[in-house]
């Protein structure tokens, strides 16, 4: 898996694919790889060259210290960037991805010609805020949740009424997240907490000039549909788009009608 260099720590992605780059960011604690099994082969198929970051702290990039901030994943990803991409990148990012991708249109437009974002916020809310607080408590506990329950809990909150109606769909799912559970004490769910959206972005993100695509997902009780038509609204050249049947793992739900949306941006259809 290659990698560079960012100060003390080293950084990992996976490229696959020759053509134009799409840096992909991934979501809160999660590594690149959760793009391989559907965004990936979509993209090179389509004739680009893909570049899956692992964020400092998750996957096989370097730890991250106390105190992470959004503007230090924004650098990492400029790093990558300029170094990786070479030149003007289409970027995507989901949940905490997409919050730094969002920072990162305002920091250095230069580097990004289009931008998808989804699963995501231009501010907080009372929901989103309890939640931020509660994975502070459960990581500063240190408790280690059954991997049954935090299966079932994590496929309540993010996904599809639609998914977890159909029997097979259901246990299949539920067999995933219990063989990866939320590691509370863990390095990479502790360096992610404080990464969130916390104030109000909307009138900064008036000034974001590149061309975004924001995806919401209908069922996403993480990231609201509301949240993300408000996050559209506020950015000037930005088109929205809903994803029925779709959570916040939407990408992974409905990957087709995803994948159909991000290319039809990217070709300018």
């Amino acid at each position: 898996m290659p990698a560079i260099g960012v100060g003390d720590i080293t950084l990992h992605y996976e490229e696959s694919g020759r053509g134009a780059p799409v840096l992909l960011l991934p979501g809160s604690a999660a590594s690149g790889r959760t793009w391989a099994l559907h965004q990936v082969p979509a993209l090179v198929e389509a004739g680009y060259r893909t570049i899956a970051l692992d964020h400092r702290g998750a996957g096989r990039s370097g730890p991250a210290a106390p105190g992470l901030t959004v503007a230090g994943l924004v650098s990492d990803a400029v790093a990558v960037l300029e170094r990786v991409a070479g030149g003007p990148c289409r970027l995507v990012g989901t949940s905490m991805g997409a919050y730094v991708a969002q920072e990162l249109l305002l920091a250095r437009p230069e580097l990004i010609s289009q931008a998808v974002l989804m699963a995501s916020r231009a501010r907080p809310d009372t929901l989103s805020r309890a939640l931020a607080a509660a994975d502070r408590v459960m990581a500063g506990a240190g408790i280690t949740l059954p991997p049954e329950y935090d299966a079932v809990n994590r496929a309540l909150l993010n996904l599809s009424p639609r998914t977890l109606e159909d029997p097979q769909s259901a246990q299949d799912w539920l067999d995933i997240l219990e063989m990866s559970p939320t590691d509370w004490a863990g390095p990479a769910q502790r360096a992610h907490l404080d990464v969130v959206v916390d104030t109000d972005r909307r009138a900064a993100y008036r000034g974001i000039r590149v061309p975004v695509l924001v995806l919401s997902f209908a069922d996403d009780l993480v990231a609201p549909e509301a949240r993300g038509r408000e996050l559209a609204d506020a950015i000037p050249q930005a088109r929205y788009v809903r994803i029925p049947d779709a959570g916040h793992y939407g990408y992974l739900e409905q990957p087709a009608a995803v994948n159909d949306a991000i290319l039809g941006f990217f070709a300018g259809a």
